[in-house]
């Protein structure tokens, strides 16, 4: 979320529940904020961007992402990826940790 956009993006879109801290909304280069695919209050503070939960977490917020509101929500994300780039943001320090990888996997059919 703090990287410049590029050209090569296409939509870009926050995939967090919460707004970055230090970011302000004008100074943020989204398309869209998507909360409905974020993990729950409850998975997110658990995991605690903790390495050694990530794949019980990864796990966990696949079945999150099985229930309506947002399977509903991926299903919007896949319909804007069939156009075009589209490209995930998170604030979270390591990415790869992240619940957008997990989701990208997801968007990929990967899961």
């Amino acid at each position: 979320m703090y990287d410049a956009a590029t050209s090569e993006d296409g939509v870009r879109v926050l995939v967090d529940r919460l707004w970055p801290r230090g970011l302000a909304k004008s100074a943020a280069a989204l398309d869209d904020w998507c909360r409905g695919v974020a993990p729950s209050t409850e998975l997110r503070r658990w995991y605690g961007h903790d390495p050694e939960r990530f794949a019980e977490f990864a796990r966990r917020y696949r079945a999150e992402l099985s229930e309506p509101v947002a399977a509903e929500a991926v299903a919007a994300l896949r319909a804007r990826a069939a156009h075009g780039r589209l490209t995930l943001l998170t604030a979270t320090k390591d990415p790869a940790y992240s619940q957008a990888a997990v989701l990208a996997e997801v968007l990929r059919g990967e899961d």
